[in-house]
């Protein structure tokens, strides 16, 4: 069990009596109250009788909803309750989690929300969200009508094509839009009827589903190309006629879709993809923090990253920016980084690399002479053989992939090795902590991409970060939103990668954990907020004020699990 975590008060909040009444009202997730309704509000809103007697504070309703989640035998079991709660009674399902945000993040989102997706349709339970399937693609703009709530700040969307590291879960995507938002409130305190998830139900190659009678989707194979882009398309132009001010977040999308519509709509649109740009933030900012620990600098790194789709690419990218940002050249930037995926590294002379993966391609001439003999290629084995390299990042979703001799080799030449296996869920992690300090002999520095316990080594408790993008995307979009921001720039997510690693305990502490506590994230997004607003100002994306002013507007957008009180006359 862990300590509960404290919730900052607000001053209570004055509202006016709300239309609803009697059942209607209590089954509003966003106005219910539960017990918590006191005897004049019951009595003005025709809740006495469909009520227990006795009133209760939102602390007691937390015990009381604590106890009956520790009840729970399985994780998805636990996911479904805090679900389900969420659909009841929103302010107390958010109070809940921020009181056991350690303990319940990973069932909330990764790595249960994986689980969640593939059963999503046995499951499901209540409506949340928009589906927008292909067959009404012509009423793109009627279905965002159909939003629950007319005013938004931000929108989750994702096709279900790419989740987490299990693959194609078609309309089942939905609970990462579902989780992510969640996030958006519990960290960067975007009021949850300002939130958006959304699933663009584009059909699904997973035969699993698709012989699947409870299957709640567009029972039919994927469509691609034109008629896939121009979907997307009409999507993007409703968002924009009808919701032109808010923030689009992409989630999920296969790697040949997601720089594709990054890169169509970055400038058209206030949006951001967060496998691409918050995957290379967060890893930016702990790297930068691992750099405090071992006391070099970024331009005197040597990267090695497993994966070359979008999230590897975007982290290359990030990470070459910040060595030239140190006085390197472009190329002699790319020359110190080395991405590999199941083909080998990429080089000059392969032909089945897409146009951001070839930035990347190292020169034939300088990797040839590494291919392994048997299978004439060069992978991550030859690349570790021949590379000095200090930082070691897995975004495969290949479990095990680091094994004991290629780490063991890398350790051998380099004192305080960077390894980063950040793929999820658990079971696609590259490799554990513990074997990574077994095989460095204590002295790798390690973050991963989900999330382990403490590490007992050598007769101390080794901390490990989770290189979580909870740590940006919720403070980004809450930077955006405050300062009013027409557009969100790489510029934007590089400061906030900076602020985060300005804020990481082993700047203190080298014996500390890379990121901040969970429990501390949330008063840190402020502080990235206010990078990101500042940064938005620079480039005269947002309207200029004061950085007091600033400031003042991010916390007062930071909305806080507590009940209204309802006036009664």
């Amino acid at each position: 069990m862990t300590m509960a975590a404290p919730v900052v008060e607000v001053p209570r909040k004055i509202s006016h009596l709300p239309s609803l009444r009697g059942m209607e009202l209590l089954e509003s997730p966003l106005l219910n109250k539960g017990t918590a309704f006191t005897d004049a509000e019951r009595n003005a809103l025709g809740l006495h009788g469909l009520l227990p007697v006795q009133v209760e504070t939102i602390e007691e309703q937390v015990t009381r909803a604590y106890e009956a989640y520790r009840r729970k035998t399985e994780d998805l079991e636990r996911h479904i309750y805090l679900r389900a709660l969420q659909d009841t009674n929103e302010v107390l399902f958010y109070r809940l989690v921020l009181s056991h945000l350690e303990e319940m993040m990973p069932i909330v989102y990764t790595p249960v929300v994986g689980q969640a997706c593939q059963e999503f349709c046995h499951i499901y339970r209540r409506p949340r969200g928009l589906f927008i399937p292909y067959p009404l693609r012509d009423a793109i703009p009627r279905l965002l009508r159909h939003r629950p709530n007319e005013e938004v700040d931000a929108i989750v969307v994702t096709d279900g094509e790419r989740i987490l590291g299990i693959g194609d879960q078609g309309a089942g995507g939905l609970g990462i839009p579902i989780g992510k938002l969640s996030l958006y409130t519990l960290i960067g305190g975007i009021a949850p009827e300002r939130t958006l998830p959304i699933i663009l139900d584009v059909g699904t190659n997973n035969p699993k589903l698709l012989n699947d009678p409870e299957y709640l989707g567009w029972h039919h194979e994927r469509i691609t190309g034109t008629e896939y882009y121009n979907f997307v398309e009409q999507f993007v132009r409703a968002v924009e006629a009808e919701l032109p001010h808010v923030l689009l977040q992409w989630e999920d999308f296969a790697v040949v879709h997601a720089r594709t519509i990054l890169d169509e709509y970055r400038d058209r649109l206030l949006t951001f993809n967060d496998d691409i740009q918050g995957t290379a933030a967060v890893t930016l900012g702990a790297i930068l923090s691992a750099l405090n620990v071992s006391g070099k600098g970024i331009g005197a790194q040597t990267v090695v990253i497993l994966g070359a789709g979008s999230a590897g690419v975007g982290v290359a990218d990030y990470l070459k920016d910040a060595m030239v940002q140190t006085g390197l050249t472009d190329a002699q930037a790319r020359d110190r980084i080395y991405l590999v995926n199941t083909k080998g590294v990429l080089h000059s002379q392969r032909t089945d690399l897409r146009p951001e993966q070839q930035v990347y391609a190292q020169p034939w001439e300088k990797v040839a002479g590494w291919a392994d003999p048997t299978t004439k290629t060069v992978g991550l084995a030859e690349v570790l053989d021949h590379v000095p390299a200090t930082v070691l990042i897995g975004l495969s979703t290949l479990g095990g992939a680091f094994s004991e001799p290629l780490v063991r080799g890398m350790a051998r030449k380099v004192e305080r090795p960077i390894i980063f296996p950040l793929s999820n869920p658990t079971v696609k992690a590259e490799a554990v902590p513990r074997d990574l300090l077994e095989w460095t002999d204590g002295m790798a520095i390690i973050a991963t991409g989900s999330p382990f316990a403490p590490v007992p080594f050598r007769g101390r408790m080794v901390p490990v970060a989770q290189c979580n993008n909870v740590y940006i995307f919720p403070a980004v979009g809450l930077g955006l939103v405050a300062s009013r921001a027409r557009r969100a720039t790489d510029s934007m997510l590089f400061a906030a990668a900076r602020e985060l690693a300005r804020h990481s305990p082993a700047a203190r502490d080298p014996e500390e954990p890379l990121l901040p506590r969970l429990t501390e994230v949330r008063k840190v997004a402020v502080e990235i907020a206010v990078a990101v607003g500042q940064e938005a100002q620079n480039l005269r994306l947002a309207p200029r004020t004061t950085l007091e002013e600033l400031r003042h507007r991010v916390v007062a957008t930071q909305w806080s699990p507590s009940y209204p009180e309802y006036q009664v006359r």
